[in-house]
């Protein structure tokens, strides 16, 4: 089942973004730092191991994350989507001996590091059911922790898909999170122009994307 103490923490940043019509979303800065570096840091805070998945070949995205506690895996089928980070978050959480994955969206600015604790420290409780964090008005969101025993099913997962599958097979539990920092995420130019002059600290209550 792997050690319970240790869990692999997955941010994929593999897409392209494609509604972000040609701007690199996880470039844009909110709260004073660009996206993906955001996101790797509260993610190093947690104490454990941090994964990010990149393009073959992308050094925009690698560069932001000079200096940030976290490893890289380029992945040469990333054109597939969000199956293939999945795919290699789960293979690295089995080799390294994980008892769990968890998914961290580098799309969700508003995610604070007692966000990812709280998440934590819930999965823990009852370790062998996968968690997935939500709005306080209970709208499923992110993060997700996968527990070891269904890295298998993972492993297979093919196409453009998330983990919802598994989850309704696996049984998850829910967390709700402050306001909207469950699921409110950065997809298009208009939701980044909408943020408040792109404050030095995001909100609290974050409104809809």
């Amino acid at each position: 089942m792997g050690d319970m103490g240790k869990v692999l923490i997955l941010i994929p940043a593999a897409g392209a973004a494609a509604r972000m019509r040609g701007i690199d979303k996880l470039a844009l800065r909110v709260g004073g730092q660009p996206m993906l570096t955001h996101a790797a840091a509260i993610a190093a805070q947690t104490g454990h191991d941090v994964l990010v998945t990149l393009r073959a070949g992308d050094s925009t995205r690698r560069a932001l994350l000079a200096g940030q506690r976290a490893s890289t895996a380029e992945l040469a089928d990333a054109a597939e989507g969000m199956s293939a980070s999945l795919r290699e978050g789960a293979r690295q959480a089995q080799a390294r001996g994980a008892a769990a994955l968890m998914v961290v969206p580098a799309d969700l600015p508003w995610l604070t590091p007692a966000d990812l604790s709280a998440v934590l420290a819930a999965w823990a409780e009852m370790p062998d059911h996968a968690l997935r964090g939500t709005a306080e008005d209970g709208t499923p969101g992110h993060p997700v922790v996968l527990p070891a025993r269904v890295f298998t099913q993972f492993l297979a997962l093919r196409g453009d898909i998330g983990a919802r599958a598994v989850l309704a097979q696996s049984g998850v539990r829910h967390l709700p999170l402050p306001g909207r920092h469950a699921v409110a995420d950065i997809d298009t130019p208009e939701d980044y122009a909408a943020l408040p002059q792109n404050p030095a600290s995001p909100p609290s209550e974050p409104g809809q994307s």
